[in-house]
């Protein structure tokens, strides 16, 4: 059995992956944490992978303290920068064998319309992306959105495409923000879970990736696919994205 901790356990996404470890064959709740909760619950002990599912302004701290105690974990908590995963590394170089995975989104769905997304990049003269979430989220564009653009900057740059084309003066704000070359907009509408769709244009053609989360239940698989493979203590150091563990 894998024993579990999942911290930011009271949140929404928290209590789902709850009920998900729960009702999983192969692994054991552990721990729950939340905010007001001492770490000091977790140990290498009792927790063979700890899952947060927090806010960004505390998941590094929480991070790096799972690691200071030998716990590998598995992130869902989104808002990391180049400088954070970087404190990340060093933690871990300073505790070998320890593995921290970080997913931008854990829904096949969307994993796969950002691999789709690179793979089509290279053959389009424009691409943009739009981010649709529910207005509770607390960062914006989504860090999936973000992985999104870096997928197709890079696809872009692979093929010697230049600059996406753009003709606006002026009013620049309304283009949404410019992730390594590439316009993000980020939408926030009360019905909405999580959605993405990527725009690829040539004259005379376009095509439209799009993935739908309707509800938080389609992370879940990701999560208890991303539990299992870290549990296997394959994956030292630090790991970004769940297509690292499909065979993409």
């Amino acid at each position: 059995m894998i024993k579990v901790s999942v911290i930011g356990a009271h949140g929404r996404m928290g209590r789902t992956v709850v009920g998900a470890v729960d009702s999983a064959d192969d692994m054991e709740l552990s721990q729950q944490l939340d905010a007001s909760d001492s770490f000091d619950l977790v140990n290498s002990g009792n927790t063979d992978i700890a899952v947060d599912f927090t806010v960004p302004s505390v998941t590094l701290n929480n991070v790096l303290e799972l690691v200071r105690r030998g716990i590998s974990v598995v992130v869902g908590t989104t808002g990391w920068t180049d400088e954070r995963f970087e404190e990340v590394r060093k933690a871990l170089a300073e505790n070998p064998g320890v593995g921290v995975f970080i997913a931008p989104n854990f829904a096949i769905s969307a994993v796969l319309a950002d691999h789709f997304a690179g793979v089509a990049a290279r053959y389009f003269e424009s691409a943009e992306v739009i981010e649709l979430h529910h207005p509770d989220k607390v960062d914006a564009p989504s860090g999936t959105a973000i992985h999104t653009a870096h997928t197709i900057a890079d696809a872009r740059r692979e093929a010697g495409l230049g600059s996406v084309p753009d003709g606006t003066q002026g009013g620049m704000d309304s283009r949404g923000e410019v992730v390594d070359g590439i316009h993000v907009h980020a939408v926030r509408l009360r019905g909405l879970n999580a959605h993405e769709e990527v725009l690829l244009g040539n004259a005379g053609e376009q095509l439209t990736i799009r993935a739908d989360s309707f509800d938080r239940g389609s992370f879940m698989p990701g999560v208890l696919l991303s539990i299992r493979t870290m549990a296997g203590r394959e994956h030292p150091g630090l790991t970004i994205g769940l297509d690292s563990f499909l065979d993409l």
